[in-house]
C-alpha cells in the first residue's frame, strides 16, 4: 500500500523558519517533520511514498532522495503553483488511481503522530482519523458557590473532535478532488454529504500538528514522555 505526504506549503506561520527551508524540513529533536512521517509510515509496513513538493522543494528532494537510506521507495509530484490540498491530491491521480480496490493514505507535512493508520482501513470506504480537541487555554474550575477548586492544563474536550490530517482513501476520492483547492472544504465535505467517509476516533495517541513555534517545543516535550525517541 502507497502513501502521499502533502509537503508543499509556505509554512507562513512559522517564519523565519521557514524562510529558507519548506514547513515538513523544520526539525524536531534535531530530526525534520517528513523524516519522523517516513519512519512511523515504516514502521506500519508502508514504504512506498509519494512526497507532494512545492515552495522550497529542493530542501526536501535533496535530503531524502529516493528514500533508499531510510529503507524505503520515495517517488515526487511537484506542484509549481500552490493547488491547495486538493489540487496537490489530485495530481497523484497518475500514480495512485487504479484499477484495483486498493486506497492509499495520506497526512499533511506538518503532522507527528503514532497513529495506527492501518485502524483506518478496515471498510472499503474512505476514513478520516479523528482525535479529541484540546484547549488551547488552561481551565479554571468553578464550584457554585465560586470557589476555584483546580486548574486543568489544556485539557481535551468531551465529544469534539479535529481532523488528524491522517486519512485512507479509496480511488474514488478523486471524483471529489477540485484542481485547484482543499479538501476540507471541497471534498471531504461532498463526501461527508454522500455518506462516502467514515470518521475512526483516537483516543489515546500521541499526536501534535506543527502550526507555531511553540508546537515545536511542547512537540519535543511529547515525543520524549511518549516514548518515541
Amino acid at each position: 500500500m502507497k502513501a502521499v505526504i502533502l509537503a508543499g506549503g509556505l509554512g507562513k506561520r512559522l517564519k523565519p523558519l521557514t524562510n529558507d527551508r519548506p514547513k515538513p524540513m523544520i526539525e524536531v529533536l534535531n530530526v525534520p517533520i517528513i523524516e519522523w512521517q517516513l519512519k512511523w509510515f515504516k514502521k506500519h509496513n508502508i514504504k512506498e511514498i509519494i512526497i507532494c513538493v512545492g515552495y522550497l522543494k529542493e530542501n526536501i528532494i535533496d535530503y531524502l532522495g529516493s528514500g533508499n537510506k531510510l529503507g524505503i521507495n520515495i517517488g515526487y509530484i511537484v506542484e509549481d503553483n500552490p493547488l491547495g490540498t486538493g489540487g496537490a491530491l489530485k495530481n497523484t491521480s497518475s500514480l495512485l488511481n487504479s484499477s484495483t480496490d486498493e486506497g492509499f493514505f495520506m497526512t499533511n507535512g506538518d503532522i507527528l503522530t503514532n497513529i495506527n493508520p492501518h485502524k483506518l482501513c478496515g471498510e472499503k470506504i474512505s476514513s478520516i482519523a479523528v482525535v479529541p480537541l484540546r484547549s488551547p487555554y488552561g481551565v479554571v474550575n468553578i464550584d457554585n458557590e465560586s470557589n476555584v477548586i483546580g486548574f486543568d492544563e489544556k485539557p481535551e474536550i468531551p465529544d469534539k473532535w479535529i481532523n488528524a490530517g491522517v486519512y485512507y482513501f479509496t480511488n474514488e476520492v478523486f471524483e471529489y478532488l477540485p484542481d485547484n483547492g482543499n479538501i476540507e472544504v471541497t471534498a471531504l465535505p461532498a463526501m461527508a454529504n454522500d455518506q462516502k467517509l467514515k470518521g475512526m476516533r483516537f483516543n489515546d495517541n500521541f499526536w501534535r500538528s506543527i502550526d507555531s513555534h511553540k508546537d515545536i517545543d511542547e512537540a519535543a516535550k511529547e515525543l520524549q514522555s511518549s516514548k518515541l525517541v
